[in-house]
């Protein structure tokens, strides 16, 4: 087995004549938090959707997940990686608890009821689990999100945005559950906010117009000289 969760050589992505992504590569070992920023358009969700094998890279790219080809191996990746992304993946009609149910279903999950009590007051929607899920706040989906994402207690969990839109509680409650269960995942995440992004990441990647214009591991990071650089890539924009 890899002691790396990510192999990326000459990872491109295109949308037309447009480069999405061109040419990323790096390498993130197996336990590592890795924040991605860069400007709106650099392709950090891009990056994102072939990580978790949303869509597919060229030809010439090689991509690996946890040893697995994102392309030749993707329905086995699938059952080791989680995803919270924009879209909750969540059936706001079913309640909290009918929401887990189903998901624990599709994962084959063995005592789903234990698990999804545990999940449940973890993310402190215990006295919500009867509730149907179009009555629930911003912060409450968004946990509820990553409870669906946590069932089968994936390797590997990515993250876009995952704070965008909570208040200041339910962004407490996740960053208390990401500090409970960081020991036992490999995450990346993308965020705009570089002092947040920042504080978790073991690891950090700075994209712009499709390009790695830093890759670095947090201990070797100079807050100033990071956020300088970020301010240039911003100021690039997107091709």
């Amino acid at each position: 087995m890899s002691d790396f969760a990510l192999e990326i050589e000459n990872l491109t992505r295109t949308f037309g004549v447009r480069k999405a992504l061109d040419g990323v590569s790096f390498n993130l070992k197996r336990g590592a938090f890795l924040s991605v920023f860069g400007p709106n358009g650099a392709g950090k969700t891009t990056l994102l959707r072939v990580l978790s094998t949303l869509a597919a890279p060229s030809r010439d790219s090689s991509v690996k997940v946890l040893g697995y080809d994102v392309v030749e191996d993707a329905v086995e990746l699938r059952e080791h990686i989680g995803v919270i992304s924009h879209n909750p993946l969540l059936y706001p009609d079913l309640t909290a608890d009918e929401n887990l149910q189903f998901f624990a279903d599709l994962y084959c999950l063995e005592n789903p009821k234990e698990r999804i009590d545990e999940l449940l007051e973890a993310v402190e929607l215990t006295h919500r689990r009867l509730d149907v899920v179009r009555g629930f706040s911003r912060g409450m989906v968004q946990r509820l999100a990553l409870a669906r994402t946590l069932l089968p207690s994936p390797e590997l969990i990515f993250l876009d945005e995952p704070y965008s839109g909570l208040d200041p509680h339910a962004s407490d409650i996740l960053d208390s559950l990401i500090a409970g269960i960081r020991e036992e995942h490999t995450f990346v995440m993308v965020s705009h906010d570089l002092e947040k992004g920042l504080s978790l990441c073991s690891d950090a990647l700075i994209l712009a117009r499709g390009k790695v214009v830093l890759f670095e591991a947090a201990e070797n990071i100079e807050r100033d000289e990071f956020s300088r650089i970020f301010r240039e890539a911003v100021g690039r924009g997107v091709s």
